[in-house]
């Protein structure tokens, strides 16, 4: 990527500099025209259509190709349809994007898009959503960490004073300090390109997974369920955090050469990570059925070339992503404070509470695959199919008339509402039960 080129992926920074001087007044929604721009980033629309599309791709490919084979573990063979039906939905929702900003050339940001449609309350609920969904991913982070190192390592545990710490929450904790300096730096550009090697990694996994069950002994004999009704809507809240990229691509779409192309980004995007994550699910479920685990990697044999390869692989990422993630977190309690006060100290005192925060919400809620289902029923949903097509209806006034348009739109929002009930209260119970036990 050209260095005068917004960094696009997931996830994102604040340009911090336009923000320095802005003294007392600057308010958690006035830091979000910002929102998704790398710390030299520029609105230039300069980015050639293949560049646009390796951003994107780089946006929607995360670590929820890890727990698709789980989801369709869950939902059974019929739910890759549901996958099929919420990558439609999100495709579509990301066009209406593209229509809010056409209807107005001064958005250049999501949260802009909440504003012009409902306001500074909408400004407001779009931050907040998406300052959830950052904080609650940056925490299954560690808790994948933990995870797949206690599976290379299951003998590591120790106890002080009589208090016996396990495996998994010993490398949540030393995972944490190898990041927390990350966290303190400001200048993020180097991780910044480290993480935008999410495509990169997506196909490492998938090739690793796919030599495993083809020449490691593993195969692909597990026959599999039908359909699993109670597992419907876990299978679902898993689908929809892999489509939940939606707040970085009015960046995309400013930063494009050619503007008109951007349906075509969105096509190329949408089916190629669609097809990734249907791959994934489908060879996981196929070598190892309803044993797969939360995370495909925590089923490899580990002494295999290929499965340290995906493990490995899987570790480094989410590191190098977990400082850019807790980012714009950060710098918007930083701007938050109307006092004046040394913003390096402030930065490093908040950066450092933030981090022991996550620990703290992963050693208590190591559920990787409940903790990420709660996400994409709660945040992804609302932020990537809800979100955009109200603000269209209410933007464009299409809400007044009566058309196909309106009605498809509206059906995806229903859709939407019913995976985030069904989904928040599955996955609630799910964690709730587990803490329990």
């Amino acid at each position: 990527m050209a260095a005068d080129e917004p960094s696009l992926t997931l996830p994102l920074v604040l340009d911090e500099n336009k923000h320095q001087n802005r003294g007392q007044g600057c308010k958690l929604e006035d830091i979000e025209s910002n929102f998704h721009h790398h710390h030299h980033s520029t609105t230039s629309n300069n980015t050639s259509f293949f560049k646009t599309c390796f951003n994107g791709l780089n946006a929607l490919s995360g670590v929820g190709i890890l727990s698709v084979p789980y989801a369709l573990a869950s939902g059974g063979w019929m739910s890759l349809i549901l996958l099929l039906v919420l990558a439609l939905a999100a495709f579509y929702s990301g066009l209406l994007i593209q229509k809010c900003m056409d209807m107005d050339s001064d958005i250049t940001t999501y949260p802009d898009i909440g504003e012009r449609a409902f306001g500074n309350i909408g400004r407001i609920l779009v931050s907040i959503v998406m300052y959830i969904e950052l904080y609650l991913v940056a925490t299954g982070f560690l808790i994948l960490e933990g995870d797949n190192l206690h599976n290379l390592f299951p003998e590591v545990g120790f106890e002080i004073e009589g208090l016996s710490i396990g495996g998994k929450q010993f490398f949540i904790i030393i995972v944490a300090l190898l990041i927390l300096p990350s966290v303190w730096i400001d200048n993020l550009s180097l991780l910044s390109y480290i993480s935008a090697s999410g495509v990169l990694a997506s196909a490492i996994i998938l090739g690793s997974i796919l030599w495993t069950g083809a020449f490691d002994g593993v195969g692909f004999h597990q026959q599999g369920t039908l359909i699993n009704w109670s597992g419907i809507p876990t299978a679902v809240s898993l689908y929809a955090f892999c489509y939940c990229a939606h707040p970085v691509f009015p960046t995309l779409y400013t930063s494009m050469e050619n503007r008109r192309q951007f349906s075509n980004v969105m096509i190329v995007c949408f089916t190629i990570c669609t097809i990734t994550y249907a791959s994934m699910a489908v060879f996981g479920y196929s070598m190892f059925g309803s044993e797969v685990q939360s995370q495909i990697t925590l089923n490899l044999p580990v002494g295999q070339l290929s499965s340290k390869v995906a493990i490995y692989t899987t570790l480094v990422n989410p590191i190098a992503k977990y400082a850019l993630m807790v980012k714009p977190i950060v710098d918007a309690a930083k701007h938050s404070f109307g006092i004046q006060v040394n913003k390096r100290v402030l930065g490093l005192l908040i950066s450092t509470i933030l981090v022991i925060s996550t620990v703290i919400v992963a050693l208590s809620v190591p559920f990787f695959a409940d903790l990420m289902s709660l996400v994409g029923a709660f945040l992804s949903v609302t932020a990537s199919i809800i979100l955009p097509c109200l603000c269209y209806l209410k933007f464009s006034g299409a809400y007044k008339r009566f058309g196909c348009e309106t009605v498809t739109v509206g059906a995806i929002i229903l859709m939407g509402f019913a995976v985030l009930v069904f989904g928040t209260y599955t996955s609630l119970l799910e964690i709730v039960g587990k803490l329990k036990m």
